[in-house]
Formats: C-alpha cells, sequence, structure tokens
C-alpha cells in the first residue's frame, strides 16, 4: 500500500486488541509489517514486540518527535487510542500526518476514539435522539467548553481540516469482553465494577434504571477494521464533520446488568447477597469505586439516545447481542480475578480533568 499504520496507545485495552486483531487479520490490503505500534515505556515495547509488531516509544506530547517518527516510517494513517480527554496529543499526529501529506503527496488519514460520556445529558448534552449521520459536530462546537471529550472532539476535527487530513470520530459505548493485547486485557466500567463489589463483598446499584449501549471488544476492533479497509480501498467513509461513527451493537439496562453480576458473584461466593443494593450517595460508590465524584454518574449512571447508521453503511455486523453478554458474565468476573486491576490510565486522567 506504500504507507504504514500507527495505532497510538497499544499498551492499553482498545489499542492492544487492535494491534493484536490487525496483525492477526488475513486481509490482503494490509501486511504485518504495514503495522506500528506506539507506546509510552520501554517495558510495555519490550511485552508487545512479542508479537512481531514493529514497536515505537513515542513521547506523544512532543511535538517534533512525533512529526520526525511519522515522517521517518512513512506513517499516513494513525489509529489514536491513547486518550480521548487529552487534545494536544491527537493534535500533534494530526500535525504530522499534514507535514506528511505536503511532502509525499499522499492521502493521510486520523481515526480518533472518543467516548459516549459526551452524549449524555447528565454532561450537557440535549435530550432527544442524536444519529451519528445528523449535525453532530454543530452540537459538540456549542457545547465544547462544557465537557473535555466533546472539546477534544471539536479540536480533532478542525485541526485535521485546516491541515487537509481526513478524520473520523470512533465513539465507543461501553466496551466489554477480554482484550486480545499484550499489556492490557481489560476495559474499565464493568471490571472496575466486578473489582469494586468483590472487594466490599456486595454489588451496588444506582436507584435510576438506566439504558446504555454496550459493544464486545472483538466487534469493536472489527468496526475499526472496516474503517480502514474502506480507506485503502480508496473508498474512504464520510469524514470530518460528517465522519462520526457511533460503535453501538446492543442495549445494555444497568440494573438488569447488575443484578445479573450479583447473583454469578453470589454463586461464586465473591458476595454475600445475590441482589444488587443501591449506592447510600455518590460519594460512598466513588471511594469504592475509585474514581472522581464527579464521573460516578456518568460512567455507572448515565443514560443516552443515540443511534448508530454510518457504522452499519460501513457493512459492519456486530455479532455479541445483550443477551449473548447477560448469558456470558461470568466471563468478565473470571477475566477480573485472571489479571486483577486493569492498567489503564484512564482512571489518571479522569482525576486529572477532575482536579482542571
Amino acid at each position: 500500500m506504500g504507507s504504514n499504520i500507527l495505532i497510538t496507545g497499544a499498551a492499553g485495552y482498545i489499542g492492544g486488541s487492535l494491534v493484536a486483531e490487525f496483525l492477526a487479520s488475513k486481509s490482503i490490503l494490509f501486511k504485518k509489517a504495514d503495522i506500528i505500534a506506539a507506546v509510552r515505556s520501554k517495558e510495555q515495547a519490550e511485552a508487545l514486540s512479542k508479537l512481531g509488531s514493529r514497536v515505537l516509544q513515542l513521547d506523544l506530547t512532543n511535538e517534533k518527535a512525533v512529526v520526525e517518527t511519522l515522517l521517518r516510517h512513512n506513517i499516513c494513517i494513525v489509529v489514536h487510542t491513547a486518550s480521548s480527554i487529552n487534545p494536544t496529543l491527537a493534535l500533534h499526529l494530526i500535525t504530522a500526518l499534514g507535514k506528511q501529506r505536503e511532502i509525499s503527496g499522499k492521502e493521510t488519514y486520523f481515526v480518533h476514539t472518543s467516548g459516549l460520556s459526551a452524549f449524555y445529558e447528565n454532561t450537557g448534552w440535549p435530550s432527544g435522539e442524536t444519529k451519528d449521520t445528523g449535525p453532530v459536530f454543530g452540537l459538540e462546537k456549542q457545547l465544547a467548553d462544557s465537557f473535555p471529550i466533546r472539546k477534544t472532539d471539536v479540536a480533532v476535527i478542525e485541526h485535521a481540516k485546516a491541515r487537509s487530513v481526513s478524520s473520523f470520530i470512533v465513539v465507543p459505548s461501553t466496551v466489554y469482553g477480554r482484550g486480545s493485547g499484550e499489556w492490557n486485557k481489560l476495559s474499565v466500567v464493568i471490571p472496575v465494577c466486578v473489582q469494586a463489589s468483590i472487594s466490599s463483598k456486595t454489588v451496588h446499584k444506582f436507584a435510576e434504571n438506566t439504558k446504555v449501549s454496550g459493544v464486545h471488544i472483538s466487534d469493536l476492533t472489527a468496526l475499526y477494521g472496516r474503517i480502514i479497509e474502506k480507506i485503502l480501498q480508496k473508498t474512504a467513509p464520510p469524514s470530518g464533520a460528517e465522519g462520526y461513527y457511533f460503535a453501538l451493537a446492543h442495549d445494555l439496562i444497568w440494573w438488569e446488568v447488575l443484578d445479573r453480576l450479583a447473583i454469578a458473584l453470589h454463586t461464586r461466593n465473591l458476595v454475600t447477597d445475590s441482589k444488587a443494593l443501591f449506592w447510600p450517595n455518590d460519594e460512598a460508590a466513588a471511594e469504592s469505586l475509585g474514581v472522581p465524584v464527579r464521573f460516578v454518574q456518568v460512567l455507572w449512571n448515565s443514560g443516552e439516545n443515540i443511534i448508530s447508521e454510518n457504522t452499519y453503511r460501513l457493512g459492519w455486523k456486530p455479532v455479541w447481542n445483550k443477551d449473548r453478554f447477560l448469558q456470558n458474565i461470568d466471563e468478565e468476573i473470571q477475566a477480573v480475578l485472571d489479571l486483577g486491576k486493569a492498567k489503564s490510565s484512564l482512571i489518571d486522567s479522569l482525576f486529572e480533568a477532575a482536579r482542571g
């Protein structure tokens, strides 16, 4: 194909799974040698090198290093999973892709990983139905200063347009399932809930029974794969302000999930009650779950009313549904027991955002 694909956050849950799945792919559109993983530490680089991928230890906060790296390695496609909160990392990568386009004359592409919390009412998003084919960018721009993920989305789209880089915003919903990466194989929302339940010997839930959307990690990586395949086939899907892709495979009802989790944990004698009890207040939930109070409701008690159309127009066909998730919820418990705490920087990012 004449250019390489850089995956940032390659030691993370989503990024690591993307690296593993892309390397194992039988696609004729790219080769194993085309995939480059970017990580922060030497230890992470050594872990990922076991997969046979090229691994770069790259400081994304250093714009000069980022530009030099992308040019040196002939990178024209970046899949960014390192942070949905910090816009600086994304902007440096887009600047580098813009330089690559200027020098090589090749089209360049930036696939950004956002977060579903940008579209929750309790983070300031307006009520009512939101489609990824609708005027999402305009609304995000109006509300950018009220939530950091929205601010980053807007910065990505505007900077990419200014640099003539095609941008795509992938919005994962509640992601579950054991990841296939080499460093971090655990998501955050459900594993943290499992860990807190085991620690307190009780599963807790909020008084409101909210509906969210869910997606298995294997279905999510398949969505990224579809976008990359379309790019490589020179039939790139809608991008920029029209390039939102809501990764919604099915609904999840929080009480249903937590009640099923309580039964599964009780069966293993890991909690004392087979029913989920109500949190007394947000402060107690924050202390048990290990997140800032500001983000407790965002992560575990937020509903949304969004509809995915762009993803299905790509031919994306998720294989996991709600029934399959609930029937296999014991796999979420086993993953936590096997792997312990997630090696994720997300919680640290939330505390930084809360302080900011």
